[in-house]
C-alpha cells in the first residue's frame, strides 16, 4: 500500500503549446507543491509566446469521461478550473463540481489572452458567474477580469463585494495590470477585505502568471493549509517563478515554476 502524502489535485483546463500556460503550467506548478496532478483537458488551442491564434473545446463528453475516471479511482483534494471556452464546457465543469461539493475549486476565469484576445463570450461570463462561482472556494481574476465580471462595480472593491455575493468563498485579485509602483493583490471573503499583500513589480510581462497562482492555491489547499496560509504561499511561490522567468520565444516571459530544483553552481 502506498503511504506518502501527495494529494491528488484535479486541474480541468486547456492546452497551451507552448508551455507557458494552461495544464503545463498547473501540472509544473502542482509538482512543485508536491502534489499529483490529474490533468482533464478541456480545450485544444493554437497559440506561442505571443498570443492565442485559435482554440477549439474538447468534445463534452470527453471532459467528463476523462474527469470521473480519475474521481472513481483516486482521492481527489482540490479542483484547479481555468480556460473554459464555451457554455457546453461550462456545463459540464458544473456538473461534475455538483456531485463533488466537499471538495475545494479555486476558480481561475481565464478571459482572453495576454495581449487581449478574447477567449470567453458574454455567454460564457454569464454560464461561469451564475455556474461555477457559487460552487468556488477561491476566485483569482486580475482586476481586468474582475471589473468584466462584475461591470456594475464602480471599483474594485465593488467588484470583490459583487462576486462574494455570487457565491465564492473568497476572492483574490490580483494587481499586474494596475498602474502602480509596486503590485498588490487584494483577498477578500465574509464581505469585507481581509489582506492586502505587496509584491515588487517585476520588469518583464508573463505568459501563465495566473494559471501557475491558481494551481499553487489549489495544490496548498489540497495538502489541507487554511486558506489564508494557502493563498499566501502560492504568491510567494507564484513571485519566486516569475523573478526567475526566462523568455524562450518572441513574446512574453514564461515563470520559470522549477526554480527550486536548480543547483546554486546553476
Amino acid at each position: 500500500m502506498n503511504t506518502r502524502n501527495i494529494p491528488v489535485v484535479m486541474t480541468l483546463s486547456g492546452n497551451d503549446p507552448s508551455g507557458g500556460a494552461g495544464i503545463l503550467a498547473d501540472i509544473e506548478a502542482l509538482v512543485s507543491h508536491n502534489c499529483h496532478a490529474a490533468p482533464v483537458i478541456t480545450s485544444l488551442t493554437v497559440q506561442d509566446t505571443q498570443d492565442v491564434i485559435a482554440y477549439s473545446p474538447v468534445d463534452i463528453a470527453l471532459i467528463i469521461e476523462q474527469a470521473r475516471a480519475i474521481l472513481e479511482d483516486m482521492p481527489v483534494a482540490a479542483f484547479k478550473i481555468g480556460l473554459l471556452v464555451s457554455v457546453d464546457v461550462v456545463e459540464a465543469v458544473h456538473t461534475l463540481l455538483k456531485d463533488y461539493p466537499g471538495i475545494p475549486v479555486i476558480l481561475d476565469p481565464v478571459l482572453t489572452s495576454g495581449r487581449g484576445t478574447e477567449l470567453a463570450d458574454t455567454d460564457v461570463i454569464d454560464a461561469m458567474l451564475n455556474l461555477l462561482l457559487p460552487l468556488s472556494t477561491v476566485l483569482t481574476p486580475n482586476s481586468r477580469e474582475a471589473r468584466v465580471l462584475a461591470p456594475e462595480a464602480d471599483s474594485l472593491d465593488a467588484c470583490a463585494m459583487a462576486l462574494l455575493e455570487r457565491g465564492s468563498d473568497y476572492v483574490l485579485i490580483t494587481g499586474t495590470h494596475e498602474n502602480t509602483p509596486h503590485v498588490v493583490n487584494h483577498l477578500y471573503g465574509g464581505n469585507r477585505l481581509l489582506e492586502s499583500f505587496t509584491w515588487e513589480r517585476l520588469p518583464h510581462s508573463y505568459h501563465g502568471s495566473g494559471c501557475t497562482l491558481a494551481a499553487s492555491i489549489a495544490g496548498l489547499f489540497a495538502h489541507g493549509l487554511e486558506p489564508f496560509m494557502a493563498i499566501h504561499e502560492a504568491q510567494e511561490y507564484t513571485w519566486e517563478a516569475l523573478r526567475n522567468g526566462y523568455r524562450p520565444g518572441m513574446g512574453q516571459y514564461l515563470p520559470d515554476r522549477l526554480f527550486w530544483a536548480h543547483s546554486d553552481e546553476e
